[in-house]
């Protein structure tokens, strides 16, 4: 599955935000995403299964249960493949960047 059909589905979005945070089990994982989307277990289940097999995951097992973390090489993919398309932003973001220096320095000179 191509990183961009494993990052097309909001659940599995949500999945690897909540991931980014640091490591869940799978129980922790279905109580946050059954809440938020009303999927059953099962759903959530399978959609770690996709996260896993396409590398965006990892699990390892502790006991019973089951700790999931991201794994950051298919989102450096990711990142190089957009690395092609930065330059339609970065001047935008530089110019943002400009005026909120102006306005710090603007704050500053009137204390």
């Amino acid at each position: 599955m191509h990183a961009f059909d494993v990052l097309g589905d909001p659940v599995r979005r949500r999945i690897l935000e909540l991931l980014a945070e640091g490591e869940y089990t799978s129980g922790e994982v279905v109580e946050v995403i059954a809440g938020e989307f009303g999927i059953t277990q099962s759903g959530i289940s399978q959609h770690l299964k996709v996260l896993r097999e396409s590398g965006f995951a990892t699990v390892r097992a502790e006991g019973a249960r089951r700790i999931y973390a991201v794994d950051p090489r298919p989102l450096a993919e990711v990142d190089a493949w957009l690395d092609r398309f930065r330059r339609f932003w970065a001047p935008a973001l530089d110019a943002l960047a400009t005026e909120v220096a102006r306005g710090k320095r603007a704050r500053k000179s009137r204390r």
